[in-house]
This record gives structure tokens, sequence and C-alpha cells, in this order.
């Protein structure tokens, strides 16, 4: 069975609340999301759409969207996730690489889809009506499941690239069965589980971990349309599951979360980042509740994970998860002694079958025995854990996200009066880091960073914006000429400290 929805819903109890909303009424049963998925599937083959044809969706959060999501899995279609926030040329180049046969657009932004290249757009809202949703409701139900190979293609998620340009990470059937199972088993997941879902619904946290393994097993979603501290601390007595990146719980901790609001969860997981040591225990502090951190990819779902049942050690992301073999290298590939940083390479059924279209850049990403290069910078102790100490590259996190500094880098440079800029992440207490450029000027006209800032949020999605543009006389480099950006993320890292 190696169709993601087939496998998924077979033991759904059909008048089980799937998706309930704040306000404590169900949203959909199991049996509305066999039913919604069937309409929606209608209304795609009725599109012309056949299975390996892309999907694109750049909605906001929704039931609705869940249902195209799984209605996706169900006909063997490949979803295409995107950021509400990317804009209008980002956009452009998603159309030209991913070529999708449907654009699934907000009805405020459909024209514009359109203007960009998308031949074939339908709407859904923030409340999960337009286009889309007309035609479901007008189609017939089918009992189609579209018979797929686990190394078929389910998802497209893309990651930001070094050069600028982003990567089609092509997820198949069977990396995302085998991740939920195996994720499952580890935090001891249960049909009368209620997750708590705060987390967008176009990466790899919520899509994936936030929502396959509650629909694996039966359980119930509260769901939150974004995440708001004071509503999540209203619905915590309401849930016995939380996942979070690191920006949540510090914001939790701010608005006063108290050991009575979670007295009845079961499980706290954090990732997306790094969590702070000191989050970690102030959190504990104050809940009673330790943190479940863990770590993972787009590429690769989640590899390994603090247990449930154990030790759960602050900056460690764990051991790694069944199936799921690392190993950490040296610039060579030879193995490194315990407790030694190095490359972080893993190897398992998570692990995705390579970018889309960019068949170089996939063979570059696996070493000859199959092991993916995850660019990370970790270290083990004796136990196994693994904690990441950096990044090969210069990918910043920020609120969960990834930033590649080369694409922002590219468009400031091509701004009147600079000469070349250096983008780094930097510590910030909500955020984890903070998108930070660093600016030598031309001489020839001034640079005005407030200017340049609100000229890029008109250009990029808002997260990728840098918090503070600071002009320098110039930027540190090394005898070979290369820019030191370790040097200006220790000059700046208390930048954000209050």
């Amino acid at each position: 069975m190696s169709n993601v929805f087939e496998h998924f819903t077979q033991h759904h109890q059909e008048t089980k609340p799937f998706l309930i909303a704040p306000t404590g009424e169900p949203i959909a049963t199991y049996g509305d999301l066999h039913r919604s998925t069937a309409q929606y599937l209608s209304a795609l083959i009725s599109l012309g759409l056949q299975p390996g044809d892309r999907v694109a969706v750049q909605v906001e959060k929704s039931a609705e969207v869940l249902f195209l999501y799984f209605a996706c899995l169900r006909g063997g279609f490949i979803y295409l996730a995107l950021n509400t926030a990317y804009q209008r040329e980002e956009i452009r180049y998603f159309l030209a690489d991913a070529e999708p046969a449907l654009f699934v657009a907000d009805p405020k932004k459909a024209e514009e889809t359109r203007s960009v290249g998308a031949a074939k757009v339908l709407t859904l809202d923030a409340k999960g009506q337009g286009s889309l949703r007309d035609l479901a409701d007008q189609s017939e139900l089918t009992n189609h499941v579209e018979p797929v190979t686990a190394d078929d293609t389910a998802v497209i998620l893309y990651t930001s690239g070094t050069t600028g340009l982003p990567k089609g990470a092509m997820i198949t059937h069977g990396n995302i069965i085998s991740n939920t199972e195996t994720l499952c088993e580890a935090w001891d997941w249960r049909s009368d589980d209620v997750m708590l879902h705060a987390l967008p619904i176009f990466h790899v946290h919520g899509l994936f971990i936030g929502t396959h393994l509650a629909v694996l097993k039966g359980s119930s979603i509260l769901f939150l349309p974004q995440f708001d501290p004071e509503t999540v601390l209203q619905q915590l007595p309401s849930a016995t599951v939380f996942m979070g990146v690191p920006t949540y719980y510090t914001r939790l901790l701010n608005a006063g979360i108290s050991a009575e609001q979670a007295r009845g969860m079961r499980l706290f997981t954090s990732g997306s980042a790094p969590l702070l040591p000191q989050t970690f225990a102030a959190f504990e502090e104050v809940t009673e509740h330790v943190i479940v951190e863990r770590y993972g990819m787009t590429e690769t779902g989640m590899n390994t994970s603090n247990p449930v049942y154990g030790q759960r050690k602050p900056g460690t992301v764990g051991p790694a998860l069944k199936d799921v073999s690392y190993r950490i290298v040296d610039g060579n590939g030879a193995s490194l002694p315990q407790g030694e940083p190095g490359q972080l390479q893993v190897k398992g059924p998570n692990v995705f079958k390579g970018y889309w279209r960019k068949e170089a850049q996939t063979q570059a990403a696996f070493t000859a025995d199959g092991y993916f290069d995850t660019g990370d910078v970790a270290q083990t102790d004796a136990d196994g854990y693994v904690s990441i100490v950096g990044r090969e590259k210069d990918l910043i996190i920020t609120g969960g996200l990834n930033v590649y500094p080369k694409e922002i880098e590219t468009l400031i440079d091509r701004f009147e009066g600079v000469l070349e800029s250096a983008v780094i992440g930097v510590p910030h207490p909500d955020f984890g880091e903070a998108v930070t450029a660093v600016i030598v000027g031309n001489g020839q006209s001034e640079i005005d960073p407030a200017h340049l800032i609100q000229s890029l949020k008109d250009t990029i999605a808002n997260f990728k914006v840098p918090k503070r543009a600071i002009i320098v006389d110039q930027l540190p480099r090394n005898t070979m000429g290369k820019v030191q950006k370790n040097v200006l993320r220790d000059d700046y890292r208390d930048l954000y400290r209050s």
C-alpha cells in the first residue's frame, strides 16, 4: 500500500473529529475528510490533470487546503506548497521551474499570479472559499485512489539555494509513510491525542509532522489559523500535544504560560531551528514539562529526536530515529571520533530522492554510498545524542524559516550607492536569528537603510528582509580575499540584546 492517502486513512472512524475550531466546534470529521478529498479529486480530474502533474498552492491556512492536499496525494498529483509570503518574482521562478498544471492562489493574488506565467489559476481564501471550492462542491464523489510506487514523488518543497536559486526537494510517498510511522512510534502517538496545530502548512513542520501523525492515528487536531500566544494558552487545556519552533516557546514564556495550563499536556516538541538551552530550562521550570527537541530538514523529514521515555538533553537533538543512520565526517569524508565536530550526513528511508530537474545538484548532495550531506556541522556524545553546532553554509534560520544570504545580497548589491554587502544571522531573543545586512557604500551616493529595507519588503518575503542594515567602510576578509562572516557575526552578536 504505497499511496500515502490510502495508507493513512484505512482505520479512520467516520464520526470522529478530524479538525476542531478554537471554539470547540468540529470543523470536519474524518468522514468529511474522505468525502471532501473525493470531491476535490473529481474536480482536479475534471480540469484535465494527470498523475504526476504539479499542483502549486499559495493560500492561507484552512481546512480546505488540507482537503486539497490529501486529494492530490490520493490522485497521484504532486503537491507544491509555497510560502504565502513569496512575492511576484519568486512565484515567477517557481512557475518556470516546476511548470504546475494548476496554481491555487488567494483571490486577491489571482491576477498577479496569471501575469507572471500561471496558465490555469483557481482560488481559495482564508475561509476556504473560492473558485476551486465551488468546483469541488459541484463535483461527484469518487472512490479512486491512484496506484503509485513508494518512489513516486508526492510533494515538492522548495529550499533556498546558496546561489539564490531555490531547489525543489522531491519527497516521495515512501518517504512520508516511513517517517510518519517512525515518529508515531518514537513519540508514542495515540488515537486519543489532541494536536494543538498553530504552525503554517506550507513546509515540513506544519504540513507533514504537525498533520500526518494525527491523520495516521485518526486523532483530532485543534486547528488554529496561526500562532498567537494568548490563543495557544487558552487552548492548551484541551490538547495533549503541541509542536512549535523556538520562537513560539519564547513567546509563550513571555505571555506567562503556567504549569496549570500545561497540566494535561503529554508532549511538547521543538524544531526547525536550535532551541537555546536557557529556553529549554526556563520552560521546564515554569511548566514542569521538558521539551522534546528533534532535528530534521526539508530533504529528510525527521532524522533524530530526544526520547519521550528517557533523558532529554538540552542543547542536543537526540539520537537517530529508527531506520535512520548518521555519521560525522571531516572534509575528506573520514569518520570523526566522538565529540569532534564535523559534517553531518544521514541515510534512511526518510531521505528524499533528489532535487527537481537538478541532477547535478542531486548527485553533489549524496555520497557514493548513499548518505545525504546535510550541510550542518554536528558532534555526538557517548550516548549517541547529536548536537548541531554550526552550519557549513551560511544558512540563517529565523523564526523557524530558512534564509540563504546570497539571495538577499544579490538584491542589495543592485541598489544605488552599494558597493557590496554581507548578510548574516545574528542572535535574536524572539526569532532565534535575525537577518542582518552589513553594507559597504561606493561613495557615489548616500544609502538610506530604512528605504533599502522597505524596498526589499516590496520584492521578497518579509521573513527574508533584514531587520537591520548597517553601513560600514569595509568588510573583514581573510588572506584569500573571502569575506569573514564569522567575524561579522561575532562583531554584531549583541546587536539585538535589550
